[in-house]
């Protein structure tokens, strides 16, 4: 092709790729929360209690934390554009499947294939990251992947809930199928392995092979765990209330219709999506990782508590969700921290093993949740399903702000590497 083509494809391609990347990253989250909007269709279909919804909800987290031991191994090893390709068809194939679904068994194991395929989307996006863009920039490109994480949770939210009172949960789902294949054959045609159209000299391309003393050492050392643990239980709050729980809740606090509680959820995640770039360019700036990060936690967890606890005016229950979902952004530094304190050619598999506390957190807390809800049940059923009270719900959520405070005494105990500016 002529140079000035070539020039500004150059310069064009790694927004192209880390866009595609963003998509696979909103589809992992439409599947993630979209069971929060058919709570009681799940409930009522296949004859289960609060904690058989949790555990429904968690099979995702299951496979997906299973998976996740694997996936930063192979990214490193093979790259991007095949495993990405096969991981989202493997996750569309997933959501199909729950669409057919007639038994509790076959829900699960499609669930569990969802997020089989998801586990790849975070360290994809942030491998392709490091080896596309400078480290002057990761953190604002790392915390960009909350927009994506915004987009795909609220689609799967307020406008997937109106699908689903159009076309039922089946067709909603069904949906969500469509989309993954259609995701899935772009990324393939798209996306490059290999730095055919860029020559920038920031690109982080492997200079040996991955040996296991390499993975060794990432797993040997505390400051990885401890980074797991922050991101666990930063992030578990906000996947937790927005992504199952969240919705049935401010159902009974407001007498909310699904879709009217899907909106406002939606704020949290909007919040999600300014947040982790403006909390990242601002950590960039200053050069201060750790106490952006405990400012987010703190403000993350003033702002979830009068959601709890306090039956509030809307517009302050829209403020504060929003507040909410900006200040958990600051969970994304912790993959700055462990992408500068670990050899840059381990990049996704710091980052997976930082993004298993996620999922490690994840699948306990929604069951758990469930398990406090029935454990307080009044022993009441309303159209077929069990109905929980407000006061069963201020115990069970009781869990999210206690993760957030645990986060900043974690916090304490990280480190983080000085970046010359």
């Amino acid at each position: 092709m002529p140079e000035k083509n070539k020039s500004l494809l150059s310069k064009a391609y790694p927004c192209i790729i880390i866009f595609l990347c963003a998509l696979f990253l909103s589809y992992k989250y439409i599947l993630q929360v979209f069971p929060s909007i058919m709570t009681t269709d799940l409930m009522r279909q296949f004859n289960i209690s609060g904690v058989g919804l949790g555990n429904l909800a968690a099979t995702f987290f299951y496979s997906y934390l299973v998976t996740q031991f694997f996936v930063g191994v192979l990214v490193d090893k093979y790259g991007c554009r095949v495993l990405a390709s096969v991981a989202i068809t493997i996750s569309a194939v997933g959501a199909y499947g729950f669409y057919l679904s007639d038994f509790l068994w076959e829900a699960e194991v499609s669930r569990s294939l969802m997020g089989v395929g998801a586990a790849f989307a975070t360290v994809v996006y942030m491998k392709i990251a490091a080896q596309w863009f400078s480290i002057r920039v990761f953190a604002l490109v790392a915390g960009l992947l909350l927009t994506a994480v915004m987009l795909g949770a609220i689609f799967g939210q307020a406008p997937l809930s109106l699908i689903v009172q159009h076309v039922g949960w089946r067709g909603g789902v069904l949906a969500c199928a469509i989309l993954g294949f259609l995701i899935a054959i772009t990324f393939f045609v798209v996306v490059r392995d290999k730095n055919t159209y860029n020559t920038n000299e920031n690109i982080d391309v492997p200079a040996h092979t991955i040996k296991l003393k390499d993975i060794v050492a990432i797993l040997s050392k505390p400051q990885n765990w401890l980074l797991a643990l922050y991101s666990g239980l930063t992030f578990s709050p906000i996947a937790v209330f927005g992504g199952l729980w969240g919705n049935p809740f401010l159902n009974e606090e407001y007498s909310f219709s699904t879709t009217t509680s899907a909106s406002y959820i939606a704020f949290a995640f909007v919040g999600l999506a300014f947040g982790g770039p403006i909390l990242g360019m601002l950590s960039d700036k200053f050069n201060k990782r750790r106490l952006f990060m405990a400012i987010g936690a703190i403000f993350s967890l003033l702002s979830i508590l009068p959601v709890i606890y306090m039956k509030l005016p809307l517009f302050a229950l829209g403020t504060c969700l929003f507040t909410f979902g900006f200040f958990t952004g600051a969970f994304m530094l912790g993959f700055s921290v462990g992408k500068e304190i670990n050899p840059a050619i381990l990049t996704a598999t710091v980052i997976a093993l930082i993004n298993t506390g996620d999922a490690v957190m994840g699948a306990v807390t929604e069951p758990l949740v469930g398990k406090i809800l029935d454990l307080s049940w009044q022993h009441q059923i309303v159209n077929g399903v069990h109905y929980f009270s407000i006061a069963n719900y201020h115990s069970a959520l009781s869990l999210l702000p206690m993760y957030i405070f645990s986060s900043l005494v974690v916090l304490y105990f990280i480190k983080e590497k000085k970046q010359e500016i």
